[in-house]
């Protein structure tokens, strides 16, 4: 699929140097086609690299997806395999930082996490998590600051703080190029 080139606007003219988010999303047993949708449509607004679909998570063409997508699913690359660890793999021998997102004894904070680009990020079952043995394959566990009573937050709006986390810290070392 092609790209859509960047078009800098008076929003975006502060990331005109960047030309994508060096960052892949693996969403492994995601099972609501509204949270597949709209991480395909953060991941346009990022520019990410890639969806990776496991497992029972949904891709293109449903409609609920393209529901939230709203046409992203056109623009972000992305491929479906049902099996995660073989993709996790191969990112790993390419050189990516695996991360998953998810609340353990020993992950990192959002903002104290300091990733090595290129970066996958993991997201696992919205009420189960990331299966042990694909986190297993992370070399980093990140967890986002939680406050509230609730300890968890919808995984499409987790996978947007993280995201754009993600960016403000690529655009901060790109500045610095």
């Amino acid at each position: 699929m092609e790209r859509i080139p960047f078009q800098a606007t008076s929003a975006g003219a502060l990331y005109e140097g960047i030309a994508g988010l060096p960052v892949t999303i693996l969403l492994d047993n995601v099972r609501s086609m509204y949270n597949v949708g709209s991480f395909f449509r953060t991941g346009d607004a990022a520019r990410i690299e890639k969806l990776c679909l496991c497992g029972i998570t949904s891709y293109p063409p449903k409609h609920a997806i393209s529901k939230t997508a709203l046409g992203a699913e056109e623009t972000v690359r992305w491929q479906h395999a049902w099996e995660p660890a073989p993709l996790l793999r191969g990112m790993r021998e390419s050189g990516y930082e695996i991360a998953a997102v998810e609340t353990t004894v020993h992950a990192v904070d959002l903002f104290d996490w300091t990733p090595r680009f290129p970066v996958c990020v993991v997201f696992g079952h919205e009420v189960d998590g990331i299966r042990p043995e694909v986190s297993e394959l992370c070399d980093t566990h990140v967890r986002i600051p939680m406050l509230g009573a609730k300890h968890s937050l919808n995984v499409a709006t987790a996978g947007g703080v993280v995201i754009y986390e993600l960016l403000r810290k690529y655009r901060s070392l790109s500045a610095l190029r």
